[in-house]
């Protein structure tokens, strides 16, 4: 088991001009407003309050930096999460959300210590072409060091019907719940495994 034994908000920043410099390689998660990514990000770090939920879906336009470490054994894993704003919220203005997405598009494609892009889809709406879009971009992107996982929220609330869907259509989907702890120790697993290239056997079956 991959277990959480520190968790830290660093700072935050509303691009990369301002963003801290990188000691350790970072996760970057991003995805629709109101896709659960606060939600995630605690339940990923054990901590209920790291990672603030906004009321307003898109309010949050900053860039969030938390340092964590992993624990397998006795070999300690540091990490650094970045949390993305949300995208995707229509009464954001115009102007506002061009430069908000300006900033964003430049922070992935140019952070050069990001290793893993976290795409979190709504598995409730797995076929938004907002998050194909984000897909195609981050796939433009991409350099050989890094990986894209696709991560599929809310699952407790979904048929197994539509779950099966998913995974025909998606058979890389990774499906997690932050309520039901579904799907976070396969998550942990692919960040650590790519991140320091160590074999970890597999504890959780989805």
């Amino acid at each position: 088991m991959i277990r959480p034994v520190s968790a830290k908000f660093v700072t935050s920043a509303p691009s990369i001009k301002e963003a801290p410099a990188a000691s350790v390689s970072e996760v970057a998660f991003l995805g629709r407003s109101n896709v659960g990514k606060s939600s995630l990000l605690n339940a990923l770090t054990d901590r209920k309050g790291l990672a603030k939920a906004s009321a307003t879906p898109g309010k949050t336009k900053l860039i969030n930096f938390f340092d964590v470490e992993y624990k397998i054994g006795e070999q300690r894993f540091p990490i650094r999460f970045v949390d993305l704003p949300g995208y995707g919220y229509a009464k954001t203005s115009k102007s506002l959300k061009n430069e908000w997405q300006k900033n964003l598009t430049e922070f992935l494609a140019k952070r050069d210590s990001i290793r893993v892009f976290v795409h979190l889809i709504d598995a409730r709406h797995p076929d938004m072409p907002i998050d194909a879009q984000t897909q195609e971009f981050l796939r433009s992107i991409k350099r050989g060091d890094q990986k894209i996982l696709r991560v599929y929220t809310k699952v407790d609330k979904l048929k197994q019907k539509d779950i099966a869907k998913i995974k025909r259509q998606d058979p890389e989907a990774i499906l997690v719940s932050s309520t039901k702890k579904r799907g976070l120790e396969r998550l942990k697993k692919l960040i650590v495994e790519h991140l320091f290239g160590t074999d970890i056997p597999q504890t959780e079956t989805d």
